[in-house]
């Protein structure tokens, strides 16, 4: 088929089986949605949302559209804004992924970063502060997804249709998160009327208030978690959790390893939620009896977080990444020279290879090995001195001839303390014996792993 417009091109997006998992009696099918234009289910709210708003006239050509969104809804938007000629301005919390943050301003949306570590009522909560602007920009439309009827809309009309033909009318059960909940809201709509015996799965990351309250119908204050996407602190308005018979929470670290799974096993690049609704899928199917199809999503694509998820360093940072315990200095070291990790230079390399690579890496000091050990230090400070009398040429220098080689130099045996007192006076520690080069650890190398010993 041949479209006229990438619009047109948003969701029919296709359902694959994948068996890589313990499913038990059941199958577990996945659409995914990564398939849509912007590469995310929330393609669908975005058309529907701003063509709703055209259809009742709130809307017209030079109109500012503002939303809050910790997901892919801003990417749906801008999707649709840019093609439609409308300028986008989005809120959006400061747990966004970088990937995401840099496709949206790509795609000509206009950001204001606010606090995610505040809940709703203060000034900086990200709903509360886009729907502050929208009140203070002339002829500006607040999208609000939360409270959009056109959101749940989208998935009444088109989501669950296609599901329900996609899998020939055998749906036993769903899986789905809850964010704005427009999509458990308008899938239960929809199933309401065509098959009100499925199953509705509630996968809650670990931390979100959700479960609770669908179990207990109580909740308390809310944890936090590194999903993005799905998992609130307060109820949304358009929530409906009637259809909804299990529900499961789902950590980080549970997630993160079911996407690499995924990815390794099934071929399927996956975003971070995507994590939270297999997990509960497996669950909730493990406790079958009798066989089941169970349909979830792949929410969004996973080249979004290829700076979180699938990036072990962060995932070792976060203490979401198992590593084997050596009991000493080691295990503060979060690039291991033996994984080949380290950012390094040689003696022979020039200062233009030492810049290159600090600003590859966005670091500001590199180790100088020779032999599998660290001889020398090269930082910003000695490449800005080999420039002093601004002199290009002097890229062409050898590293060696500009490196520190007053080093701080701590055994794995050292005490902490020992550690600590380097840091505070603002170098880096290196991480050596007699036999070889472990690593580097800096300020926030220690700070990361004090973090993970607290939350053990």
């Amino acid at each position: 088929m041949v479209y006229k417009d990438i619009l047109e091109s948003i969701g029919h997006t296709p359902i694959v089986e994948v068996k890589s998992f313990d499913v038990g009696v059941c199958r577990l099918f996945l659409k995914l949605e990564n398939l849509n234009p912007s590469g995310a289910i929330k393609d669908r709210i975005g058309l529907s949302m701003i063509e709703a708003a055209e259809r009742e006239g709130k809307i017209k050509k030079g109109y500012t559209l503002i939303e809050a969104t910790a997901g892919n809804t801003g990417l749906g938007l801008a999707l649709v804004a840019a093609r439609k000629g409308y300028r986008l301005l989005l809120v959006i919390p400061d747990k966004m992924s970088q990937e995401k943050i840099a496709c949206l301003k790509a795609m000509g949306a206009e950001i204001v970063m606010t606090r995610s570590d505040v809940e709703k009522g203060h000034p900086e909560y990200y709903q509360d502060y886009a729907l502050r602007l929208s009140r203070e920009i002339p002829h500006s439309f607040f999208v609000d997804q939360f409270n959009n009827p056109a959101n749940p809309l989208a998935h009444s009309t088109t989501t669950g249709p296609e599901i329900w033909e996609q899998m020939g009318h055998q749906v036993d059960a769903i899986s789905v998160g809850v964010g704005s909940a427009g999509t458990i809201r308008g899938l239960t709509d929809y199933f309401k009327k065509v098959h009100p015996r499925v199953e509705f799965i509630l996968a809650d990351p670990e931390g979100s208030i959700l479960v609770d309250h669908v179990k207990t119908g109580k909740f308390g204050a809310a944890g936090s978690w590194r999903i993005e996407g799905i998992g609130e602190d307060f109820i949304p308005s358009q929530a409906d959790f009637s259809l909804v018979r299990a529900a499961y929470s789902i950590s980080d670290k549970e997630s993160f390893g079911i996407l690499r799974d995924l990815l390794r096993k099934e071929g399927i690049l996956a975003g971070s939620s995507t994590g939270v609704l297999i997990g509960a899928a497996i669950r909730y199917a493990k406790e079958q009896t009798v066989p089941k199809n169970i349909v979830t999503f792949v929410c969004d694509s996973g080249n979004k977080y290829l700076s979180k998820v699938y990036n072990d360093h962060w995932l070792l940072e976060q203490g979401l990444l198992d590593r084997k315990e050596e009991g000493d200095l080691r295990d503060i070291i979060t690039r291991t020279y033996s994984s080949n990790s380290v950012v390094s230079v040689q003696l022979q390399d020039s200062i233009g290879t030492a810049y290159s690579r600090m600003k590859l890496y966005d670091i500001s000091q590199l180790p100088v090995i020779e032999n599998g050990k660290v001889i020398g230090i090269i930082d910003e400070s000695d490449v800005l001195l080999a420039l002093e009398d601004l002199d290009t040429h002097k890229f062409e220098e050898k590293v060696s001839k500009f490196m520190t080689e007053d080093l701080e130099i701590l055994e794995p045996k050292d005490d902490l303390k020992s550690l600590v007192a380097i840091l505070k006076i603002g170098y880096t520690a290196i991480i050596q014996d007699k036999e070889r080069f472990y690593g580097v650890v800096t300020r926030i190398d220690l700070l990361n792993y004090l973090k993970r010993k607290r939350d053990v």
